[in-house]
Formats: structure tokens, C-alpha cells, sequence
């Protein structure tokens, strides 16, 4: 008898020695989970020896444990991790997690076993985890990545962009109910990889592992070796890789103690999780520098108002704008600075949701116009006009409307294929991007409407002040596409240096740069973007106030303009 009982209690020890030793041939002896007086940490015990101890015993284990477990279950309520993209779930702590809280919640004494009365005595004094380690996850689980919750076919197919549990490789294991536990990711035996992860996380390796997606692995944050250069703050201070695709989802996420809870951001602010690299830093253009011009998309006034499954085509969104509205980071490809072609996506905004020209939501946008057009068109128009019209319309997308009687061409090629002046542009039927107008006016800064010093977050100068001495400054941005000795020689209309040089008028007395919206204008009085700015122009004494289109470079102007009567003034 006494033989069987040796034989059992030898198996027994066997069996915790093989707990404690993995495949990999690591040890936990060697890891701070060794919390004997042998242990390399800094919380050791003051005298015990034995190494398995702290969570296993072959005698008086807890009833109902698996794994010969040693220590008390905590009996506190925790609160779980929650998102508007958590398509499953997620309650109490269960199985494996509900283990590994019995010291990672800080609730437990380190020293307290099931299997013996007495705590077994720290050095120093220390009792509970101390709160000032990472390791001490509290009874907050909302700032961590979320555990004991069913991981099945149904959640893969529900979420999206998620690994079957059926492809996960063999190192990510679910537990037996089928739920994703710690143990999914921290293998509590073998510090190989640090952090006790169950593979090398280098490259997001264990992260893809779960997720997969859409666009990552051709996008900029995986591939990019750029390096923080030293300067300002350390973007990846809590991990031990150099570039950003070796730090890959780590970069901007941290699994357990994150800044911001829902999706796990490494910062309170949405912005500093990206401007912490995107400072010039890291990435190689400063954005941070160009969203403190005084013309800009003020991302700083705005903090937990983004949700990535907000719909922008409802106009119920809460005004905001964040780096997220503009850019998927995990689909970014070509660097922050790829222009992209006047039609469809650049690289930088690859991925991300919009609105089309009939007000539809669209879950990727074709044209970078869909993406403007979630604030600045259909419900979600806040802005006020800069110039007040004799036609007032704040919704761009009415403006660009292909059947407008003139327009700029974003939406679709320009109606009229006859402007002499356009020899800026080789192709005269050719599209343009909002970005040509409203972007950076730093040519060497980063592409983009992040900000700018001249007004509307214009990428040059365009004076709409009434005595404006024209010069190739003050109206540098019309002159971009439009080529100024055709203008002030008249090629096009017969007065155009009459009005713009002699009489200081400015180039949007007359004409309203995105266009005329059908449903307001007409294509006699409209044409050629003509639209008056009423404090430069007023009706005439005949109580008219009109452009009349007569024709290839001929009208009529029905006006009052600088104390100047027209009745009928024709051109030329």
C-alpha cells in the first residue's frame, strides 16, 4: 500500500515538473513566476524553496480546480472589457483568466495556498501583487484585451477580419468550453518570448494570429522599418523592437493596462497614439506641426467621440474629427505624404468609410471626395460660408453635382472642355481632387488637409477681400491650374485684367470656386462658376443681378458693382 502511494505521489511530482518545464525547454526557474527564494525577480519568498508550489499541490488542492491548483478563487466583481465593435459576449472571468487573476488582480496575497493555513512570507514585506508593476491588472478588465468569451465559427463570421478557430495555429490554444482565455496568449510555464507569450509577437506574429485585418499586411505599419530617431518620446518604450513594422499592432495598442480602453490605445488622446510617430519623429513628415496652424482639422478638441461603426449617411454622427475619420492605420499604405491620383483613394486613406455624391454611407470610399464628404456635405454640414452669396449652398456634394450648370471637376470631368487659361493642366478634361485646393501650404510637409496658414485650410493664398492688388500671391491658388498672362491677357474675357488689375476685384466677386447646385442655379446665369459675392456686388437700379452666358466668351452682366451700374453690359 504504502508502495502505491509512493508510486502515485512520485507521479504526481512528476507531473508538476512537466507543468513546469514546456516543449520550448523553457523554465519557469529561471522566470519571475519562480517565486521561491531562487526566484530572479524582485518579489521573492522569504524562506520557501519550493518552486510550483505557489499554484500546485498533490495534496489539499481547491475542490473543483483543475491543475492541482493551490490558491483561492478572488471573490470581487470585475469589470470586463467593452467595445462597440465586441461582437461577443463578455461577462465574469472564467476557467484559466479567473486562475491567473487569484494574483494578477492584486485582491489574493501572493502567499496564500489552499493547501496550507499560513501565508507563506515575501521579502520586504510585500503581501498582494504591488500595484506599481504592469503585472497588477486590478479588478478593471476594461483596459485589457478581453478574455472568457466563447471564440467560435459564428463569432469569426459575425465580427469579420477575425481567424477561424478552426485555422489558429497550435500555440494559441482555446480551453475546453471554447472560450479564449490568458492562456490563449501567456503560457505561465516559459518566458521565451517575454511577457510568458505563448510565441514571438515580433511583427504582430501573435496578434495576426487572431486577427486578421483587412489590408494589414501590404500596409504601411507593417512593412515600414522606420526607426524613432531619438528625439521627443520613446513610441514603443514598452517593447523591445526598433522599427514599426517589427512592433507592428503593439505600436499603437497594449493588451493589458492600455491608456484608453475600447480598442486598447497606448493613449488617452486618439491623436497622440498616432502623433507620437507622426511628429517627425518616426515617420518622416510632421503632422503634428501642421495640425497646430491656424487653419486646420482641429483633432485636439475632440476626445471619445470617433466609433469606427459610426454612420455619417444617418446625421445623427456627433460632430467630430479625429486622425481615424481620415485614415485606417491598418490599411495605410505609401506614407502619409503619397498624393495619390486626383480620382480615387491614396494610399494614406485606403480603407476608410465615406459618403457618395448621392449621400449613400459607403464602408470604403472610391473617390477621396466620399471621405470630405462625411462632414461636408448632406446632414453633417457644421462649417459656415466664407462668402455670402447671391446663391448660398454648404453642401459640396450639391455643389460638385455632375448636373450643376458649372462646377469644379471632383465628381466628374468639367462641362466645359473650353478654358484657355487651364494650360496649367495637360489634360483639360482632367479631374481634381479636394486635396488640391485644401492641403498642406508646406510643399515639403506631409500631403493632406492637416493644416495650414491660409484660410479654409487652403494649400496657397486666395484673397476674396474686396481692393485686392492682384499679384501672382494674392491669388495663388486659382493661379495653380489657371495660368495668370492668359487671364490679364484677356484670352477668355475681354475684361478680366480691367476687373482684376485696374479695378482690384477679386477673383470671387464673380465666381464660386466648388460650383452651383442644379436645384438653384441654371445654366444661362450659373455658367462659369458665376455666383456674387454680396458684399462686393449688389443689384442694379432695375433691381437686377445676374450674369447672362450669350455664348463662347460673350455675356451680359445685370449688376451694381464699385458704385458702377450694368444693364446689360455686354462682354465683349
Amino acid at each position: 500500500m504504502k508502495s502505491n502511494c509512493g508510486r502515485y505521489i512520485f507521479t504526481l511530482v512528476m507531473a508538476l515538473v512537466f507543468v513546469c518545464s514546456d516543449a520550448h525547454g523553457g523554465s519557469i526557474r529561471s522566470t519571475k513566476h519562480n517565486l521561491s527564494i531562487t526566484g530572479p525577480g524582485s518579489i521573492k519568498a522569504d524562506k520557501e524553496s519550493r518552486i510550483c508550489v505557489f499554484c500546485h499541490t498533490p495534496h489539499k488542492a481547491s475542490k473543483g480546480k483543475p491543475y492541482l491548483w493551490n490558491r483561492k478563487d478572488s471573490t470581487t466583481q470585475y469589470t470586463p472589457y467593452q467595445s462597440s465593435t465586441l461582437y461577443s459576449g463578455v461577462g465574469q472571468p472564467t476557467g484559466a483568466s479567473k486562475l491567473c487573476l487569484s494574483c494578477h488582480d492584486g485582491t489574493i496575497a501572493l502567499g496564500t495556498t489552499a493547501s496550507r493555513p499560513q501565508e507563506i512570507q515575501f521579502r520586504g514585506g510585500i503581501r498582494f501583487m504591488p500595484a506599481n508593476k504592469s503585472a497588477r491588472l486590478g479588478t478593471d478588465l476594461s483596459d485589457d484585451h478581453p478574455v472568457s468569451f466563447v471564440y467560435d465559427a459564428r463569432l469569426s463570421r459575425q465580427k469579420g477580419q477575425l481567424n477561424l478557430p478552426s485555422n489558429l495555429p497550435s500555440h494559441v490554444k482555446l480551453d475546453k468550453t471554447g472560450e479564449l482565455q490568458c492562456t490563449g496568449c501567456h503560457d505561465p510555464h516559459d518566458d521565451t518570448y517575454g511577457k510568458f507569450l505563448v510565441s514571438s509577437n515580433r511583427y504582430a506574429a501573435l496578434c495576426v494570429s487572431c486577427h486578421e485585418k483587412e489590408g494589414w499586411t501590404n500596409s504601411s505599419h507593417a512593412s515600414s522599418s522606420a526607426r524613432w530617431n531619438g528625439q521627443g518620446n520613446n513610441p514603443w518604450l514598452d517593447t523591445d523592437y526598433d522599427t514599426v513594422a517589427e512592433n507592428g499592432c503593439a505600436g499603437c495598442h497594449r493588451s493589458h493596462a492600455s491608456d484608453r480602453g475600447q480598442r486598447l490605445l497606448k493613449q488617452v488622446f486618439e491623436e497622440d497614439t498616432c502623433l507620437v510617430c507622426h511628429n517627425g519623429n518616426v515617420a518622416s513628415t510632421d503632422v503634428e506641426t501642421e495640425l497646430t496652424k491656424q487653419y486646420g482639422h482641429p483633432v485636439q478638441d475632440y476626445t471619445d467621440v470617433h466609433d469606427p461603426v459610426e454612420d455619417f449617411g444617418s446625421g445623427n454622427t456627433p460632430t467630430h474629427v479625429e486622425c481615424e475619420d481620415c485614415h485606417d492605420p491598418h490599411q495605410v499604405a505609401g506614407g502619409i505624404s503619397s498624393p495619390g491620383p486626383p480620382s480615387g483613394v491614396p494610399g494614406a486613406n485606403r480603407g476608410v468609410k465615406g459618403i457618395n455624391g448621392s449621400g449613400q454611407s459607403v464602408s470604403r470610399a472610391q473617390d477621396l471626395y466620399e471621405i470630405c464628404f462625411k462632414c461636408h456635405a448632406g446632414n453633417n454640414v457644421k462649417q459656415s460660408l466664407p462668402v455670402t452669396r447671391g446663391i448660398n449652398q454648404l453642401n459640396t456634394s450639391m455643389e460638385f453635382g455632375p448636373g450643376n450648370p458649372s462646377y469644379h471637376p471632383v465628381m466628374a470631368q468639367g462641362v466645359n472642355p473650353d478654358v484657355p487659361s487651364r494650360s496649367n493642366i495637360p489634360n483639360k478634361q482632367s479631374r481634381i481632387s479636394c486635396a488640391d485646393c485644401h492641403n498642406t501650404d508646406n510643399p515639403n510637409g506631409p500631403k493632406g488637409p492637416h493644416g495650414s496658414s491660409f484660410k479654409h485650410l487652403l494649400e496657397r493664398n486666395y484673397e476674396t477681400s474686396d481692393f485686392t492688388d492682384e499679384s501672382s500671391y494674392s491669388y495663388g491658388l486659382c493661379y495653380k491650374c489657371h495660368d495668370r498672362n492668359s487671364l490679364l491677357s484677356d484670352e477668355s474675357f475681354t475684361e478680366h485684367r480691367k476687373h482684376i488689375v485696374d479695378q482690384k476685384t477679386p477673383c470671387s466677386a464673380c465666381h464660386d470656386p466648388h460650383g452651383i447646385s442644379s436645384s438653384q442655379g441654371n445654366p444661362i446665369n450659373n455658367s462659369h462658376l458665376m455666383n456674387f459675392d454680396l458684399s462686393i456686388v449688389r443689384q442694379n437700379g432695375l433691381g437686377r443681378m445676374e450674369f447672362v452666358d450669350r455664348g463662347r466668351f460673350a455675356g451680359q452682366c445685370y449688376l451694381n458693382c464699385h458704385g458702377k451700374e450694368h444693364v446689360g453690359e455686354q462682354y465683349p
